[in-house]
């Protein structure tokens, strides 16, 4: 098992649900990033998302698309991302790790070398909307037989027939959608959002994440029964922004999310 796996199976013998978070990575720098994640990890958030700014993020909304294109602005590249990942495990952060991304950027950069590169900074698992089940062959073959790097599996409201094949030999978590669109909708989620995660839940071997528009412990709390987790990334962003990226302020929110959701 890797990082996520364990970090996962200790809250569920706990019988506590996880809190994910995203943020972009260089945004507004890599000091902040690091320093972002440090306060993070003190707080208690269980892991974290780190995007990986991209020109073109179609997954995600407005806010994300955002940060994305000023992190770019600002120089940041996969490169220097994977410089940040070996600083953050060489100052102690153990919680896990996993990179937000779209597939050109693997691509552009190498599969194998990618792959390597990770293993080497210490990234968890890999979360790549725009690359569907059937396409994913080569990254899993160079994954294959590397426990420190995992592929996360997304699922979406229209996924009901392919689910039981997605998750056949998924790990970590699989990452449920909870509305159709882009990230950032304001808890605007799908119409039959309950039996769409009841349908995952039955058939999943592994614990169940809802992400997508989640601003609040509460906005998850009509599926609190059935979910295993709640990722926020727009909203956290927003914060983020809000406060001028300040440290104090996300361990405030990241610790009262966390307390809050275990206490639906």
């Amino acid at each position: 098992m890797n990082r996520i796996e364990n970090a996962l199976a200790a809250l569920q013998e706990k019988k506590e649900k996880a809190f994910i978070t995203y943020i972009t990575a260089g945004l507004p720098n890599y000091g902040k990033t690091k320093e972002l994640i440090h306060a993070q990890e003190k707080a208690g958030t269980d892991i974290i998302e780190l995007g990986i700014p991209f020109s073109d993020p179609v997954a995600d909304g407005p806010v994300i698309q955002a940060a994305s294109y000023d992190a770019i602005l600002k120089g940041a590249t996969l490169e220097k991302t994977f410089s940040c990942m070996q600083e953050l495990r060489g100052e102690g952060v153990e919680m896990p790790i996993i990179f937000m991304m779209y597939y050109n950027t693997v691509l552009h950069y190498g599969v194998q070398k990618f792959v390597e590169m990770c293993h080497k900074s210490g990234v968890d698992g890999l979360i790549i909307p725009d690359l569907p089940f059937e396409e994913q062959e080569e990254l899993s073959a160079a994954l294959e037989g590397d426990d420190a790097t995992i592929l996360i599996q997304l699922v979406s409201p229209v996924s009901k027939e392919r689910v039981p094949k997605l998750l056949e030999n998924a790990r970590g978590f699989v990452y449920c959608v909870s509305a159709m669109g882009v990230t950032g909708q304001e808890a605007n989620f799908h119409k039959e959002v309950i039996s769409y995660l009841s349908c995952v839940k039955e058939v999943s071997k592994i614990p169940v994440m809802m992400g997508f528009g989640i601003r609040t412990a509460e906005d998850v709390r009509p599926m609190k029964d059935i979910i295993d987790g709640a990722i926020v990334g727009s909203h956290f962003i927003n914060l983020m922004r809000k406060s001028n990226f300040s440290a104090e302020t996300a361990m405030k929110y990241c610790s009262t999310f966390k307390k809050e959701l275990n206490q639906l």
